[in-house]
């Protein structure tokens, strides 16, 4: 008997921003706290909870996939075509400077053309270790396999050596390196 290894991803609804919000934070770590401009993740929260119920944005429930069960979002990845990363990283960088006073930051272009980016992928802490991560990055690498792009791609922090390692038994190899806020990441990449 074959079972559908998707069946509990869905694509996200804006209504689910109480519960993604925080995965996105979760996923970016100290950089949600440079783009709020606080030290404090849950002050983050805002942000994004705002991001993800708009369209065309790099954060917006329309570019991402969740892991649900019983109606409780456990984890989320939020992915979409590299070449429209300025025009979805537009809105958010004039919505930080005029609200949070964020404007002196050194943000890289984390992707590029004929690349699908995963720009967040998280799940939540009590959820960890079952798999869920690897679905939900299976379902994203299925769906990037259906478009014209030839690779997927994203970034991991430096300081995140096991992350890298899921990365790597995945395919995924280092092509460089990105500045985003005050860290470094290594971008790697997967063939599709």
């Amino acid at each position: 008997m074959k079972t559908d290894i998707f069946k509990n991803i869905r694509p996200a609804r804006p209504e689910d921003y109480k519960q993604v919000a925080p995965l996105i934070i979760q996923a970016m770590e100290d950089l949600a706290c440079t783009f709020a401009n606080t030290e404090d993740p849950p002050m983050a929260i805002p942000l994004f909870e705002h991001f993800f119920q708009q369209k065309a944005n790099q954060y917006s429930f329309e570019h991402t996939l969740v892991y649900e069960e019983m109606r409780n979002v456990m984890g989320s990845i939020t992915f979409y075509d590299g070449s429209l990363l300025s025009q979805y990283r537009q809105p958010f960088l004039e919505y930080i400077a005029e609200k949070y006073k964020v404007t002196d930051l050194v943000i890289e272009d984390e992707t590029e053309s004929k690349e699908v980016y995963i720009d967040t992928v998280s799940v939540s802490a009590k959820h960890q270790g079952k798999g869920i991560g690897k679905q939900l990055l299976a379902a994203a690498i299925n769906q990037a396999k259906k478009g014209s792009q030839k690779k997927i791609g994203l970034l991991v922090d430096l300081k995140n050596p096991s992350a890298k390692k899921l990365y790597s038994a995945l395919g995924f190899e280092s092509v460089g390196k990105k500045q985003l806020g005050n860290s470094v990441y290594e971008h790697l990449q997967l063939k599709l």
